[in-house]
């Protein structure tokens, strides 16, 4: 008889094949191997998955609305009932009914001249702002140029440290006694305060915003021998912008604030010598609607500084 060994037998019908084995690997048969199903297509858009989508946009505008729109009437209103509430209390605290009438009253004629110290609101808040221009104006033209000297150089920078440190807390009208002494009148004392109290902020962002500057930078332009005045415009002054924007608007606040209270020392015509009038004649109503003014004026730099500031592109 024939052998077997080593010899292929003839697959049985009816009978599945064992698999082979090669090197101890058992390779299954190909009608044994798992079939992977084909991924299925994506759903179609279907009409309650809009309706959701357009739900959650709603929700999401609605949100942004109470938070842009009724969050900030809902504070003044809650103001203004405090207010209303105080008012009630107090006797000689005028209540909002009556401010508002004696508001339009004084805002139906607000530029009227019937004497040099007796003017209407409107020409008061042009004089504070002619003094706010000029002395912030000169603290500008100062503090900005030497911000980023002390910023680009190290050894004026410690040189100047310890004497804005000293000065930098000095109360805004301590000064006014000087520039009284030194001007011999009141209207350039009054911008010298403007002047000395908003340089502050300038100088000491933009100092910050040069110093913050990569020294990768200044690398490549040493490496490129650029000039001092190319490391200024192309590099410093652009990376430095932001920081120095800041300092301004800070600066543009401080000066706002100062002139009122520096004009109702020197007197004249301004906001600060109006109230300081209006306080002699026992008029609160006039008072309260010159704080709210002044409060008006001042968010009104403060949004146009911020407007002029989303123009720059910082990249």
């Amino acid at each position: 008889m024939q052998g077997t060994m080593g010899l292929d037998r003839a697959p049985v019908e009816g009978v599945q094949p064992r698999p082979r084995v090669a090197d101890g690997l058992s390779v299954a048969p190909p009608d044994a191997l798992p079939v992977t199903a084909a991924p299925a297509a994506p759903a179609a858009d279907t009409a309650p998955g809009k309706t959701r989508r357009s739900a959650a946009a709603r929700n999401l505008a609605m949100r942004e609305l109470a938070i842009r729109v009724v969050a900030p009437v809902l504070g003044v209103s809650l103001f203004i009932g405090l207010w209303a509430m105080v008012a009630s209390t107090s006797p000689q605290l005028p209540s909002p009914a009556k401010t508002f009438t004696s508001a339009m009253a004084l805002f139906s004629d607000p530029f009227y001249r019937k004497g040099p110290n007796d003017q209407g609101i409107g020409w008061n808040v042009l004089s504070s702002l002619a003094r706010v221009g000029i002395g912030f104006g000169l603290a500008a033209l100062v503090g900005i140029p030497l911000g980023f000297a002390l910023g680009r150089f190290a050894f004026l920078n410690r040189m100047a440290s310890p004497i804005i440190s000293l000065l930098r807390p000095v109360s805004p009208l301590a000064w006014l006694p000087i520039g009284l002494m030194v001007f011999k009148s009141a209207n350039p004392a009054a911008i010298w305060v403007i002047f000395i109290s908003s340089i502050w902020p300038m100088i000491i962002n933009t100092a910050v915003g040069v110093e913050r500057v990569p020294q990768d930078y200044l690398n490549v332009a040493r490496v490129l021998n650029l000039s001092e005045w190319k490391v200024l415009t192309r590099i410093l002054f652009p990376a430095a912008l932001p920081y120095m924007l800041t300092g301004v608007r800070l600066s543009i606040g401080v000066a706002w604030l100062v002139i009122v209270a520096a004009e109702m020392l020197t007197g004249g015509v301004g906001i600060g010598f109006w109230v300081w009038d209006e306080w002699n004649n026992l008029n609160v109503e006039h008072i309260l609607i010159a704080i709210i003014v002044v409060g008006v004026v001042g968010w009104a730099l403060e949004q146009a500084l911020l407007m002029l500031a989303r123009r720059f592109n910082y990249a």
